[in-house]
């Protein structure tokens, strides 16, 4: 049997991509009864970072036989779009349909999508050995978020259109380990590497909005920061069994004439006590605990979490690094333990081999220039081996003025996990 090594790289809130040893597929999950497989890509193996393009057919690879080239294809045509290496192996890829920024250890590359052209180099930013980035899939809103440093937990927001920064958010005191926007590219959540706290920002200011507490008995590694479509929830999944989903609500004061009840004099008495309290125990009693669990049938294993709607139900989903879809079901109003409706498991193909080679000549192989291979260490644009002439644009493709469009159906934002 042909050893499948699963890698989950991205689930977005109704497709998901999965990184193989054989090379990449995707599937769409719209029904809990099955998962449907769209596309298997087999141009290079081991694969370990697949970024699909919302459900458009682009999707950008990279494998660990070339960790520092990206290679993007427009998969439903067979063609290879363009090449790009880098000085250094690639950590993290990001899409909206504006922007695709590659994240390296120590640098941040911001292209054009409609022609892959170059824009802006990031470089000397702090030490970011996971590749932890996060940017908003609303192209208006294109702001990308990434470590501010390497020893606490500051945010640095860049604004990815006008190419600025656009603010620096003292979020946690230890280095940061999960990031993502919402939908709208308004509000930014954040996890630090201890993983008991997660607060929500707001974009572009950088003011706290919610502080959410994970727990306290010991510490954790996030692994995956989710809002749903209308930011009204947001997930966070661990290396623990525990996926917690918070609610994204103020508290109001009780309306005049309103007979006030126990739980809120109470609350009363611990808002006014907090303010003679050290700022550490006032700010762990005005923290949020979780409205809905999950409990998983796993532990450690490297899984990615997304809130979506599944045949008109509110569903939580998870997949997990051995190639595994977990579906919950959400009770919108009153939360608690989620319920799992469904589980999925990502099968190898019935003969046991690789996937095929395909036939298709990629758009790279019909306009080399040279069959050189790319420098590993210098060249940070097109590679030399392949792809259009720098700032052209993509010749197969018709680009309107607006956003890139290439056959979608649906557009569900990317919920994106590196995985190493």
């Amino acid at each position: 049997m042909y050893p499948l090594h699963f890698l989950v790289s991205g689930l977005c809130f109704r497709s998901l991509s999965v990184g193989t040893k054989s090379g990449y597929r995707l599937f769409s999950v719209t029904s809990v009864d099955k998962m449907d497989c769209i596309h298997e890509g087999a141009e290079c193996p081991d694969v370990y970072i697949v970024e699909r393009l919302f459900s458009s057919s682009l999707v950008a690879v990279v494998s660990l036989s070339m960790p520092r080239r990206m290679n993007v294809y427009h998969f439903k045509r067979g063609t290879e779009i363009c090449n790009y290496s880098y000085s250094n192996n690639i950590l993290s890829v990001r899409l909206n349909r504006q922007r695709l920024v590659v994240c390296l250890e120590e640098s941040v590359y911001i292209h054009n999508i409609k022609d892959m052209k170059l824009l802006k180099t990031l470089l000397n930013t702090p030490h970011n050995p996971s590749g932890l980035c996060a940017l908003s899939v609303n192209h208006g809103n294109s702001y990308l978020a990434y470590p501010g440093s390497q020893t606490i937990g500051e945010i640095m927001v860049y604004d990815a259109n006008n190419l600025s920064k656009v603010t620096m958010i003292p979020a946690h005191d230890s280095p940061l380990a999960a990031l993502t926007f919402n939908a709208s590219g308004t509000k930014l959540a954040s996890a630090s590497e201890r993983g008991t706290v997660i607060r929500v920002f707001t974009i572009p200011e950088g003011q706290r909005l919610f502080e959410f507490r994970r727990g306290m008995k010991r510490y954790v590694n996030i692994s995956s920061l989710s809002f749903s479509s209308d930011a009204q929830f947001l997930c966070a999944s661990s290396n623990t069994e525990t996926v917690h989903i918070f609610k994204l609500e103020q508290h109001s004061p009780s309306r005049d004439g309103e007979s006030p009840t126990w739980g809120a004099y109470v609350g009363k008495m611990f808002t006014a006590a907090s303010t003679y309290l050290p700022s550490q125990v006032s700010d762990m009693m005005h923290q949020d605990r979780a409205f809905a669990t999950v409990r998983l049938n796993m532990f450690g294993l490297k899984n990615v979490c997304a809130l979506s709607t599944v045949q008109k139900l509110p569903r939580l989903l998870v997949a997990s690094s051995d190639g595994h879809l977990y579906i919950y079901n959400i009770d919108p109003q009153d939360g608690g333990e989620c319920v799992l409706e469904a589980q999925r498991e990502e099968e190898e193909p019935e003969d046991g081999r690789s996937l095929p080679p395909s036939t298709s000549p990629s758009y790279a192989a019909t306009v080399s220039l040279s069959s050189t291979p790319p420098s590993s260490t210098t060249l940070t644009g097109y590679s030399e081996d392949g792809g259009a002439e720098k700032g052209d644009v993509i010749p197969e493709h018709e680009f309107a003025e607006g956003p890139v469009c290439l056959d979608d159906e649906n557009e569900f934002p990317p919920v994106s996990k590196q995985t190493n």
